[in-house]
């Protein structure tokens, strides 16, 4: 997929979490020199949403309250696996992105170190696995990633219409096609149905 200098600013942050994951496939994310494409990101909504941390978490709603958009918002799941969101707000509706998925271009050899893996498709095939890759963990939460020098995120030229889909791996509010992905991506989480 070509790929511009186009960055992503603040701005592309204001709008609303369905619009912004629906955005981001096919941009190119960079963090401390490893690289990936997005191809698979999931939106949730910071009010009326079962499903977002801020319904069940006063500390969430803080968050969206206290920080720009473009902030990263990173937790341990499960007390296993980090996973990368950032804050979506100033639009109709806050609320955050996940970075469920990437298609590895550069600082393949880190990544293959991080997750004692070979096969590219598998270096950042779900949230969990994409942290690992990158060397992502609650260290990032509440940074802003747009201000910082290590993060590069650029616009895709001619991405294809991504697939919404249900999310995953949640057990509320799963009905919503909040998911997004690249058609056809072998590195995808899980394949659409």
């Amino acid at each position: 997929m070509a790929h511009n200098d186009q960055l992503l600013d603040r701005e592309f942050f204001r709008g609303n979490p369905t619009n912004c994951a629906r955005g981001l496939i096919g941009c190119r994310f960079e963090w401390r020199g490893c690289a990936g494409v997005i191809v698979e990101t999931e939106a949730y909504e910071a009010e009326g949403d079962e499903a977002c941390h801020t319904h069940a978490r006063p500390g969430a709603r803080r968050f969206v309250d206290e920080h720009e958009a473009g902030t990263a918002y990173v937790y341990l799941n499960y007390g296993v696996h980090w996973l990368f969101n950032l804050l979506v707000k100033g639009g109709a509706r806050s609320g955050f992105v996940l970075f469920r998925a990437l298609e590895p271009v550069a600082g393949l050899a880190r990544m293959k170190s991080r997750r004692k893996r070979e096969k590219e498709h598998e270096l950042c095939s779900g949230p969990g696995k994409l942290t690992q890759a990158l060397g992502i963990d609650g260290r990032l939460h509440g940074t802003d990633v747009l201000g910082s020098e290590h993060c590069r995120m650029t616009a895709a030229v001619g991405e294809a219409e991504p697939r919404a889909c249900p999310r995953i791996g949640i057990t509320k509010a799963c009905d919503r096609k909040w998911r997004y992905l690249r058609v056809g991506s072998p590195a995808l989480s899980v394949p659409p149905k």
